[in-house]
């Protein structure tokens, strides 16, 4: 209760009007922007941009806790390997330690996989054709009898797609599902959320004893646990989690045959280990992935972290982000085309690949004095009313109501107790994304956009945000850096710029596309409504989250981790594809929609 009331009290000091002159008042309600230009833009005037805190907020701040926390250390992450080399790394005073990855580490695959006869791929939408190229053309490199097979449901659509990458019945690379799983010592379930909580009990029970069950994904821990059930004690239970959607993956895969250890990085978990195979074959399968480093985590904590990234800095918060600021600059005068690149272009270009190759400080430090004021002004205002609903998303995937509304919704894509099936519409025919397509049909190649000193300001909190939120809930720099920025800069940003957001919102996983839906609202109602209107109204900027934002120790863990991706950036042409196969066609059903064999987000 005592949160509570802290946190209204300092919303209530967020967002009072300090008393301005009437000529004062009169310029902060001008339109803010001329229909060629964004140069005159100011948020808040110039007079008040100085004001700092007031002593009285000062305190609700220090109360709230600005100071950024500490990552808790009560779960080691420390592990033991006889194939590969591990290394101690220090990100922000915390060690932690990784695998670092590598075409040259591939004949060590037959001794990581030991014991392996058969890996069975479970799906294919995005993250199964991805890791089942990758893992069979690192095998063949290696020299490896191990087979990697595909499996799908009968009648699915992925099998033509699956014959088309060389997987077939002939050779024994393609086949059912069930079949597959019967016959793989190393099952990797890459099927949709919703699936696999519908059909759990049929794998468990197909599976053979001492096998390894393998997951992308920690939602199935999640929903056992909302059930009160756990795997089998029969098998071994491992993760490995590709920080981007597959196509991310299998892009930076085949790049990196030319400049070795491209690839995209993973974390991976060992939940339950039967005769101590387990952490070998996981750190194989990452390194097969082409991961250029591959982080301890652990499974718990990876589907908390996993599935309220996908809502927040991943997908939904940035939906939500660009609708309203993209609302906001017009209505304040600024051209669609205009506002268009100075949200959606912005974040998905110019700051993106900031982020990517120097970090979040390096955005602000190349803005103007007066960019870095009007940074400062989006910064501050936009924190907390970011973090409020980052603290609750974060508080409903924990508690398994996020993950019980995937499922339930799930279900009600195809007809059921008399009522009609409701699959998700699509948002890409609304104003907003119409400009969107006449921006990139006129952009020139290597644009990345015009870099929006207020914008970023906004999405920079956000980011900050989450990262505090995730810190506060005890998850370590590496998963935090990975999960929060990497995921987004290097993986789904550099896709949203070539096809835009709401390409993204309209393609990705089920359980993304639901969670942008459920809360991109929610970002929009309150970065307009809060955030937007302490800046119009001249609410003091706080001074203190700027100071913390500036000395934050992430951005020392930034660096370590930004030294440790490939020297390569992904190759995203405009027309890249991640549809998942059943969206594709012109004609499917909401049971066809419900059963879809894998998810891009996972």
């Amino acid at each position: 209760m005592a949160a509570t009331t802290t946190t209204t009290s300092f919303k209530a000091a967020l967002l009072s009007t300090p008393s301005i002159s009437s000529s004062t008042k009169s310029t902060v309600l001008k339109p803010r922007f001329t229909s060629s230009s964004s140069s005159r833009y100011s948020p808040i005037p110039k007079s008040l941009i100085a004001h700092h805190v007031s002593t009285k907020t000062n305190a609700i701040v220090a109360k709230m806790g600005t100071v950024p926390s500490p990552v808790s250390e009560t779960t080691s992450l420390d592990f033991h390997t006889s194939v590969f080399q591990k290394e101690k790394i220090s990100l922000a005073g915390h060690e932690e330690y990784i695998v670092r990855g590598g075409r040259h580490l591939f004949p060590l695959l037959d001794d990581a996989f030991k014991g392996i006869k058969q890996i069975g791929v479970i799906g294919w939408g995005s993250q199964g054709p991805a890791q089942a190229q990758n893992l069979r053309d690192s095998l063949a490199e290696a020299k490896s009898d191990v087979v990697v097979k595909i499996g799908l449901r009968k009648g699915s659509r992925s099998f033509a797609e699956a014959r088309a990458a060389g997987f077939t019945e002939e050779n024994g690379t393609l086949g059912d599902i069930w079949e597959t799983v019967a016959g793989s010592d190393l099952v990797l379930l890459l099927i949709s959320d919703s699936a696999q909580a519908d059909n759990y009990e049929k794998v468990f029970s197909h599976m053979k004893p001492n096998s390894i069950l393998g997951l992308s994904h920690g939602f199935l821990l999640g929903h056992l646990q909302s059930l009160g059930l756990d795997f089998p004690k029969n098998i071994s239970v491992i993760a490995v989690c590709p920080k981007g959607m597959g196509p991310s993956v299998r892009r930076l895969y085949v790049q990196g045959k030319e400049i070795n250890g491209a690839g995209i990085n993973a974390s991976f978990a060992v939940h339950q280990d039967v005769d101590g195979r387990a952490t070998d074959v996981a750190l194989g399968w990452s390194v097969a992935l082409g991961s250029p480093f591959t982080f301890a985590t652990t499974l718990e904590q990876e589907y908390k972290s996993d599935i309220f990234g996908e809502r927040g800095i991943l997908l939904g918060a940035v939906h939500g982000v660009v609708e309203c600021l993209f609302r906001r600059y017009v209505e304040d005068g600024m051209s669609e085309e205009l506002a268009y690149k100075n949200t959606v272009e912005c974040i998905t270009g110019i700051v993106s690949k900031t982020i990517s190759t120097k970090g979040m400080l390096a955005v602000y430090n190349s803005l103007s004095e007066e960019g870095k004021k009007r940074f400062e002004a989006a910064y501050s205002a936009s924190y907390y009313p970011c973090m409020e609903i980052l603290y609750e998303c974060y508080e409903d995937v924990a508690s398994g109501s996020e993950i019980r509304s995937v499922v339930l919704a799930g279900r009600r894509f195809y007809e059921k107790e008399g009522l009609p099936a409701f699959p998700m519409g699509k948002i890409d025919q609304t104003r907003m994304w119409k400009v969107g397509e006449r921006v990139r049909a006129t952009r020139a190649k290597d644009d990345l956009g015009p870099l929006c000193p207020f914008t970023s300001g906004v999405f920079v909190a956000l980011m900050m945000a989450q990262i505090e939120v995730l810190r506060k809930k005890g998850h370590s720099y590496s998963e935090i850096i990975n999960e929060s920025l990497i995921e987004a800069v290097d993986s789904l940003n550099p896709f949203m710029h070539a096809r835009g957001v709401s390409f993204m919102v309209d393609n990705c996983s089920t359980t993304a596309r639901l969670g942008s839906r459920k809360w991109a609202p929610r970002f929009d109602y309150n970065l307009t409504q809060q955030a937007f209107v302490a800046v119009d109204s001249g609410a003091p900027i706080n001074q203190d989250l700027i100071s913390n934002f500036l000395s934050d120790p992430v951005h020392e863990a930034i660096e370590v981790c930004a030294k440790l991706r490939p020297t390569v950036d992904i190759s995203v042409p405009p027309d890249a594809d991640f549809v998942r196969p059943e969206l594709r066609q012109s004609s499917w059903t909401g049971r066809e929609y419900f059963l879809m064999d894998e998810a891009v987000l996972q």
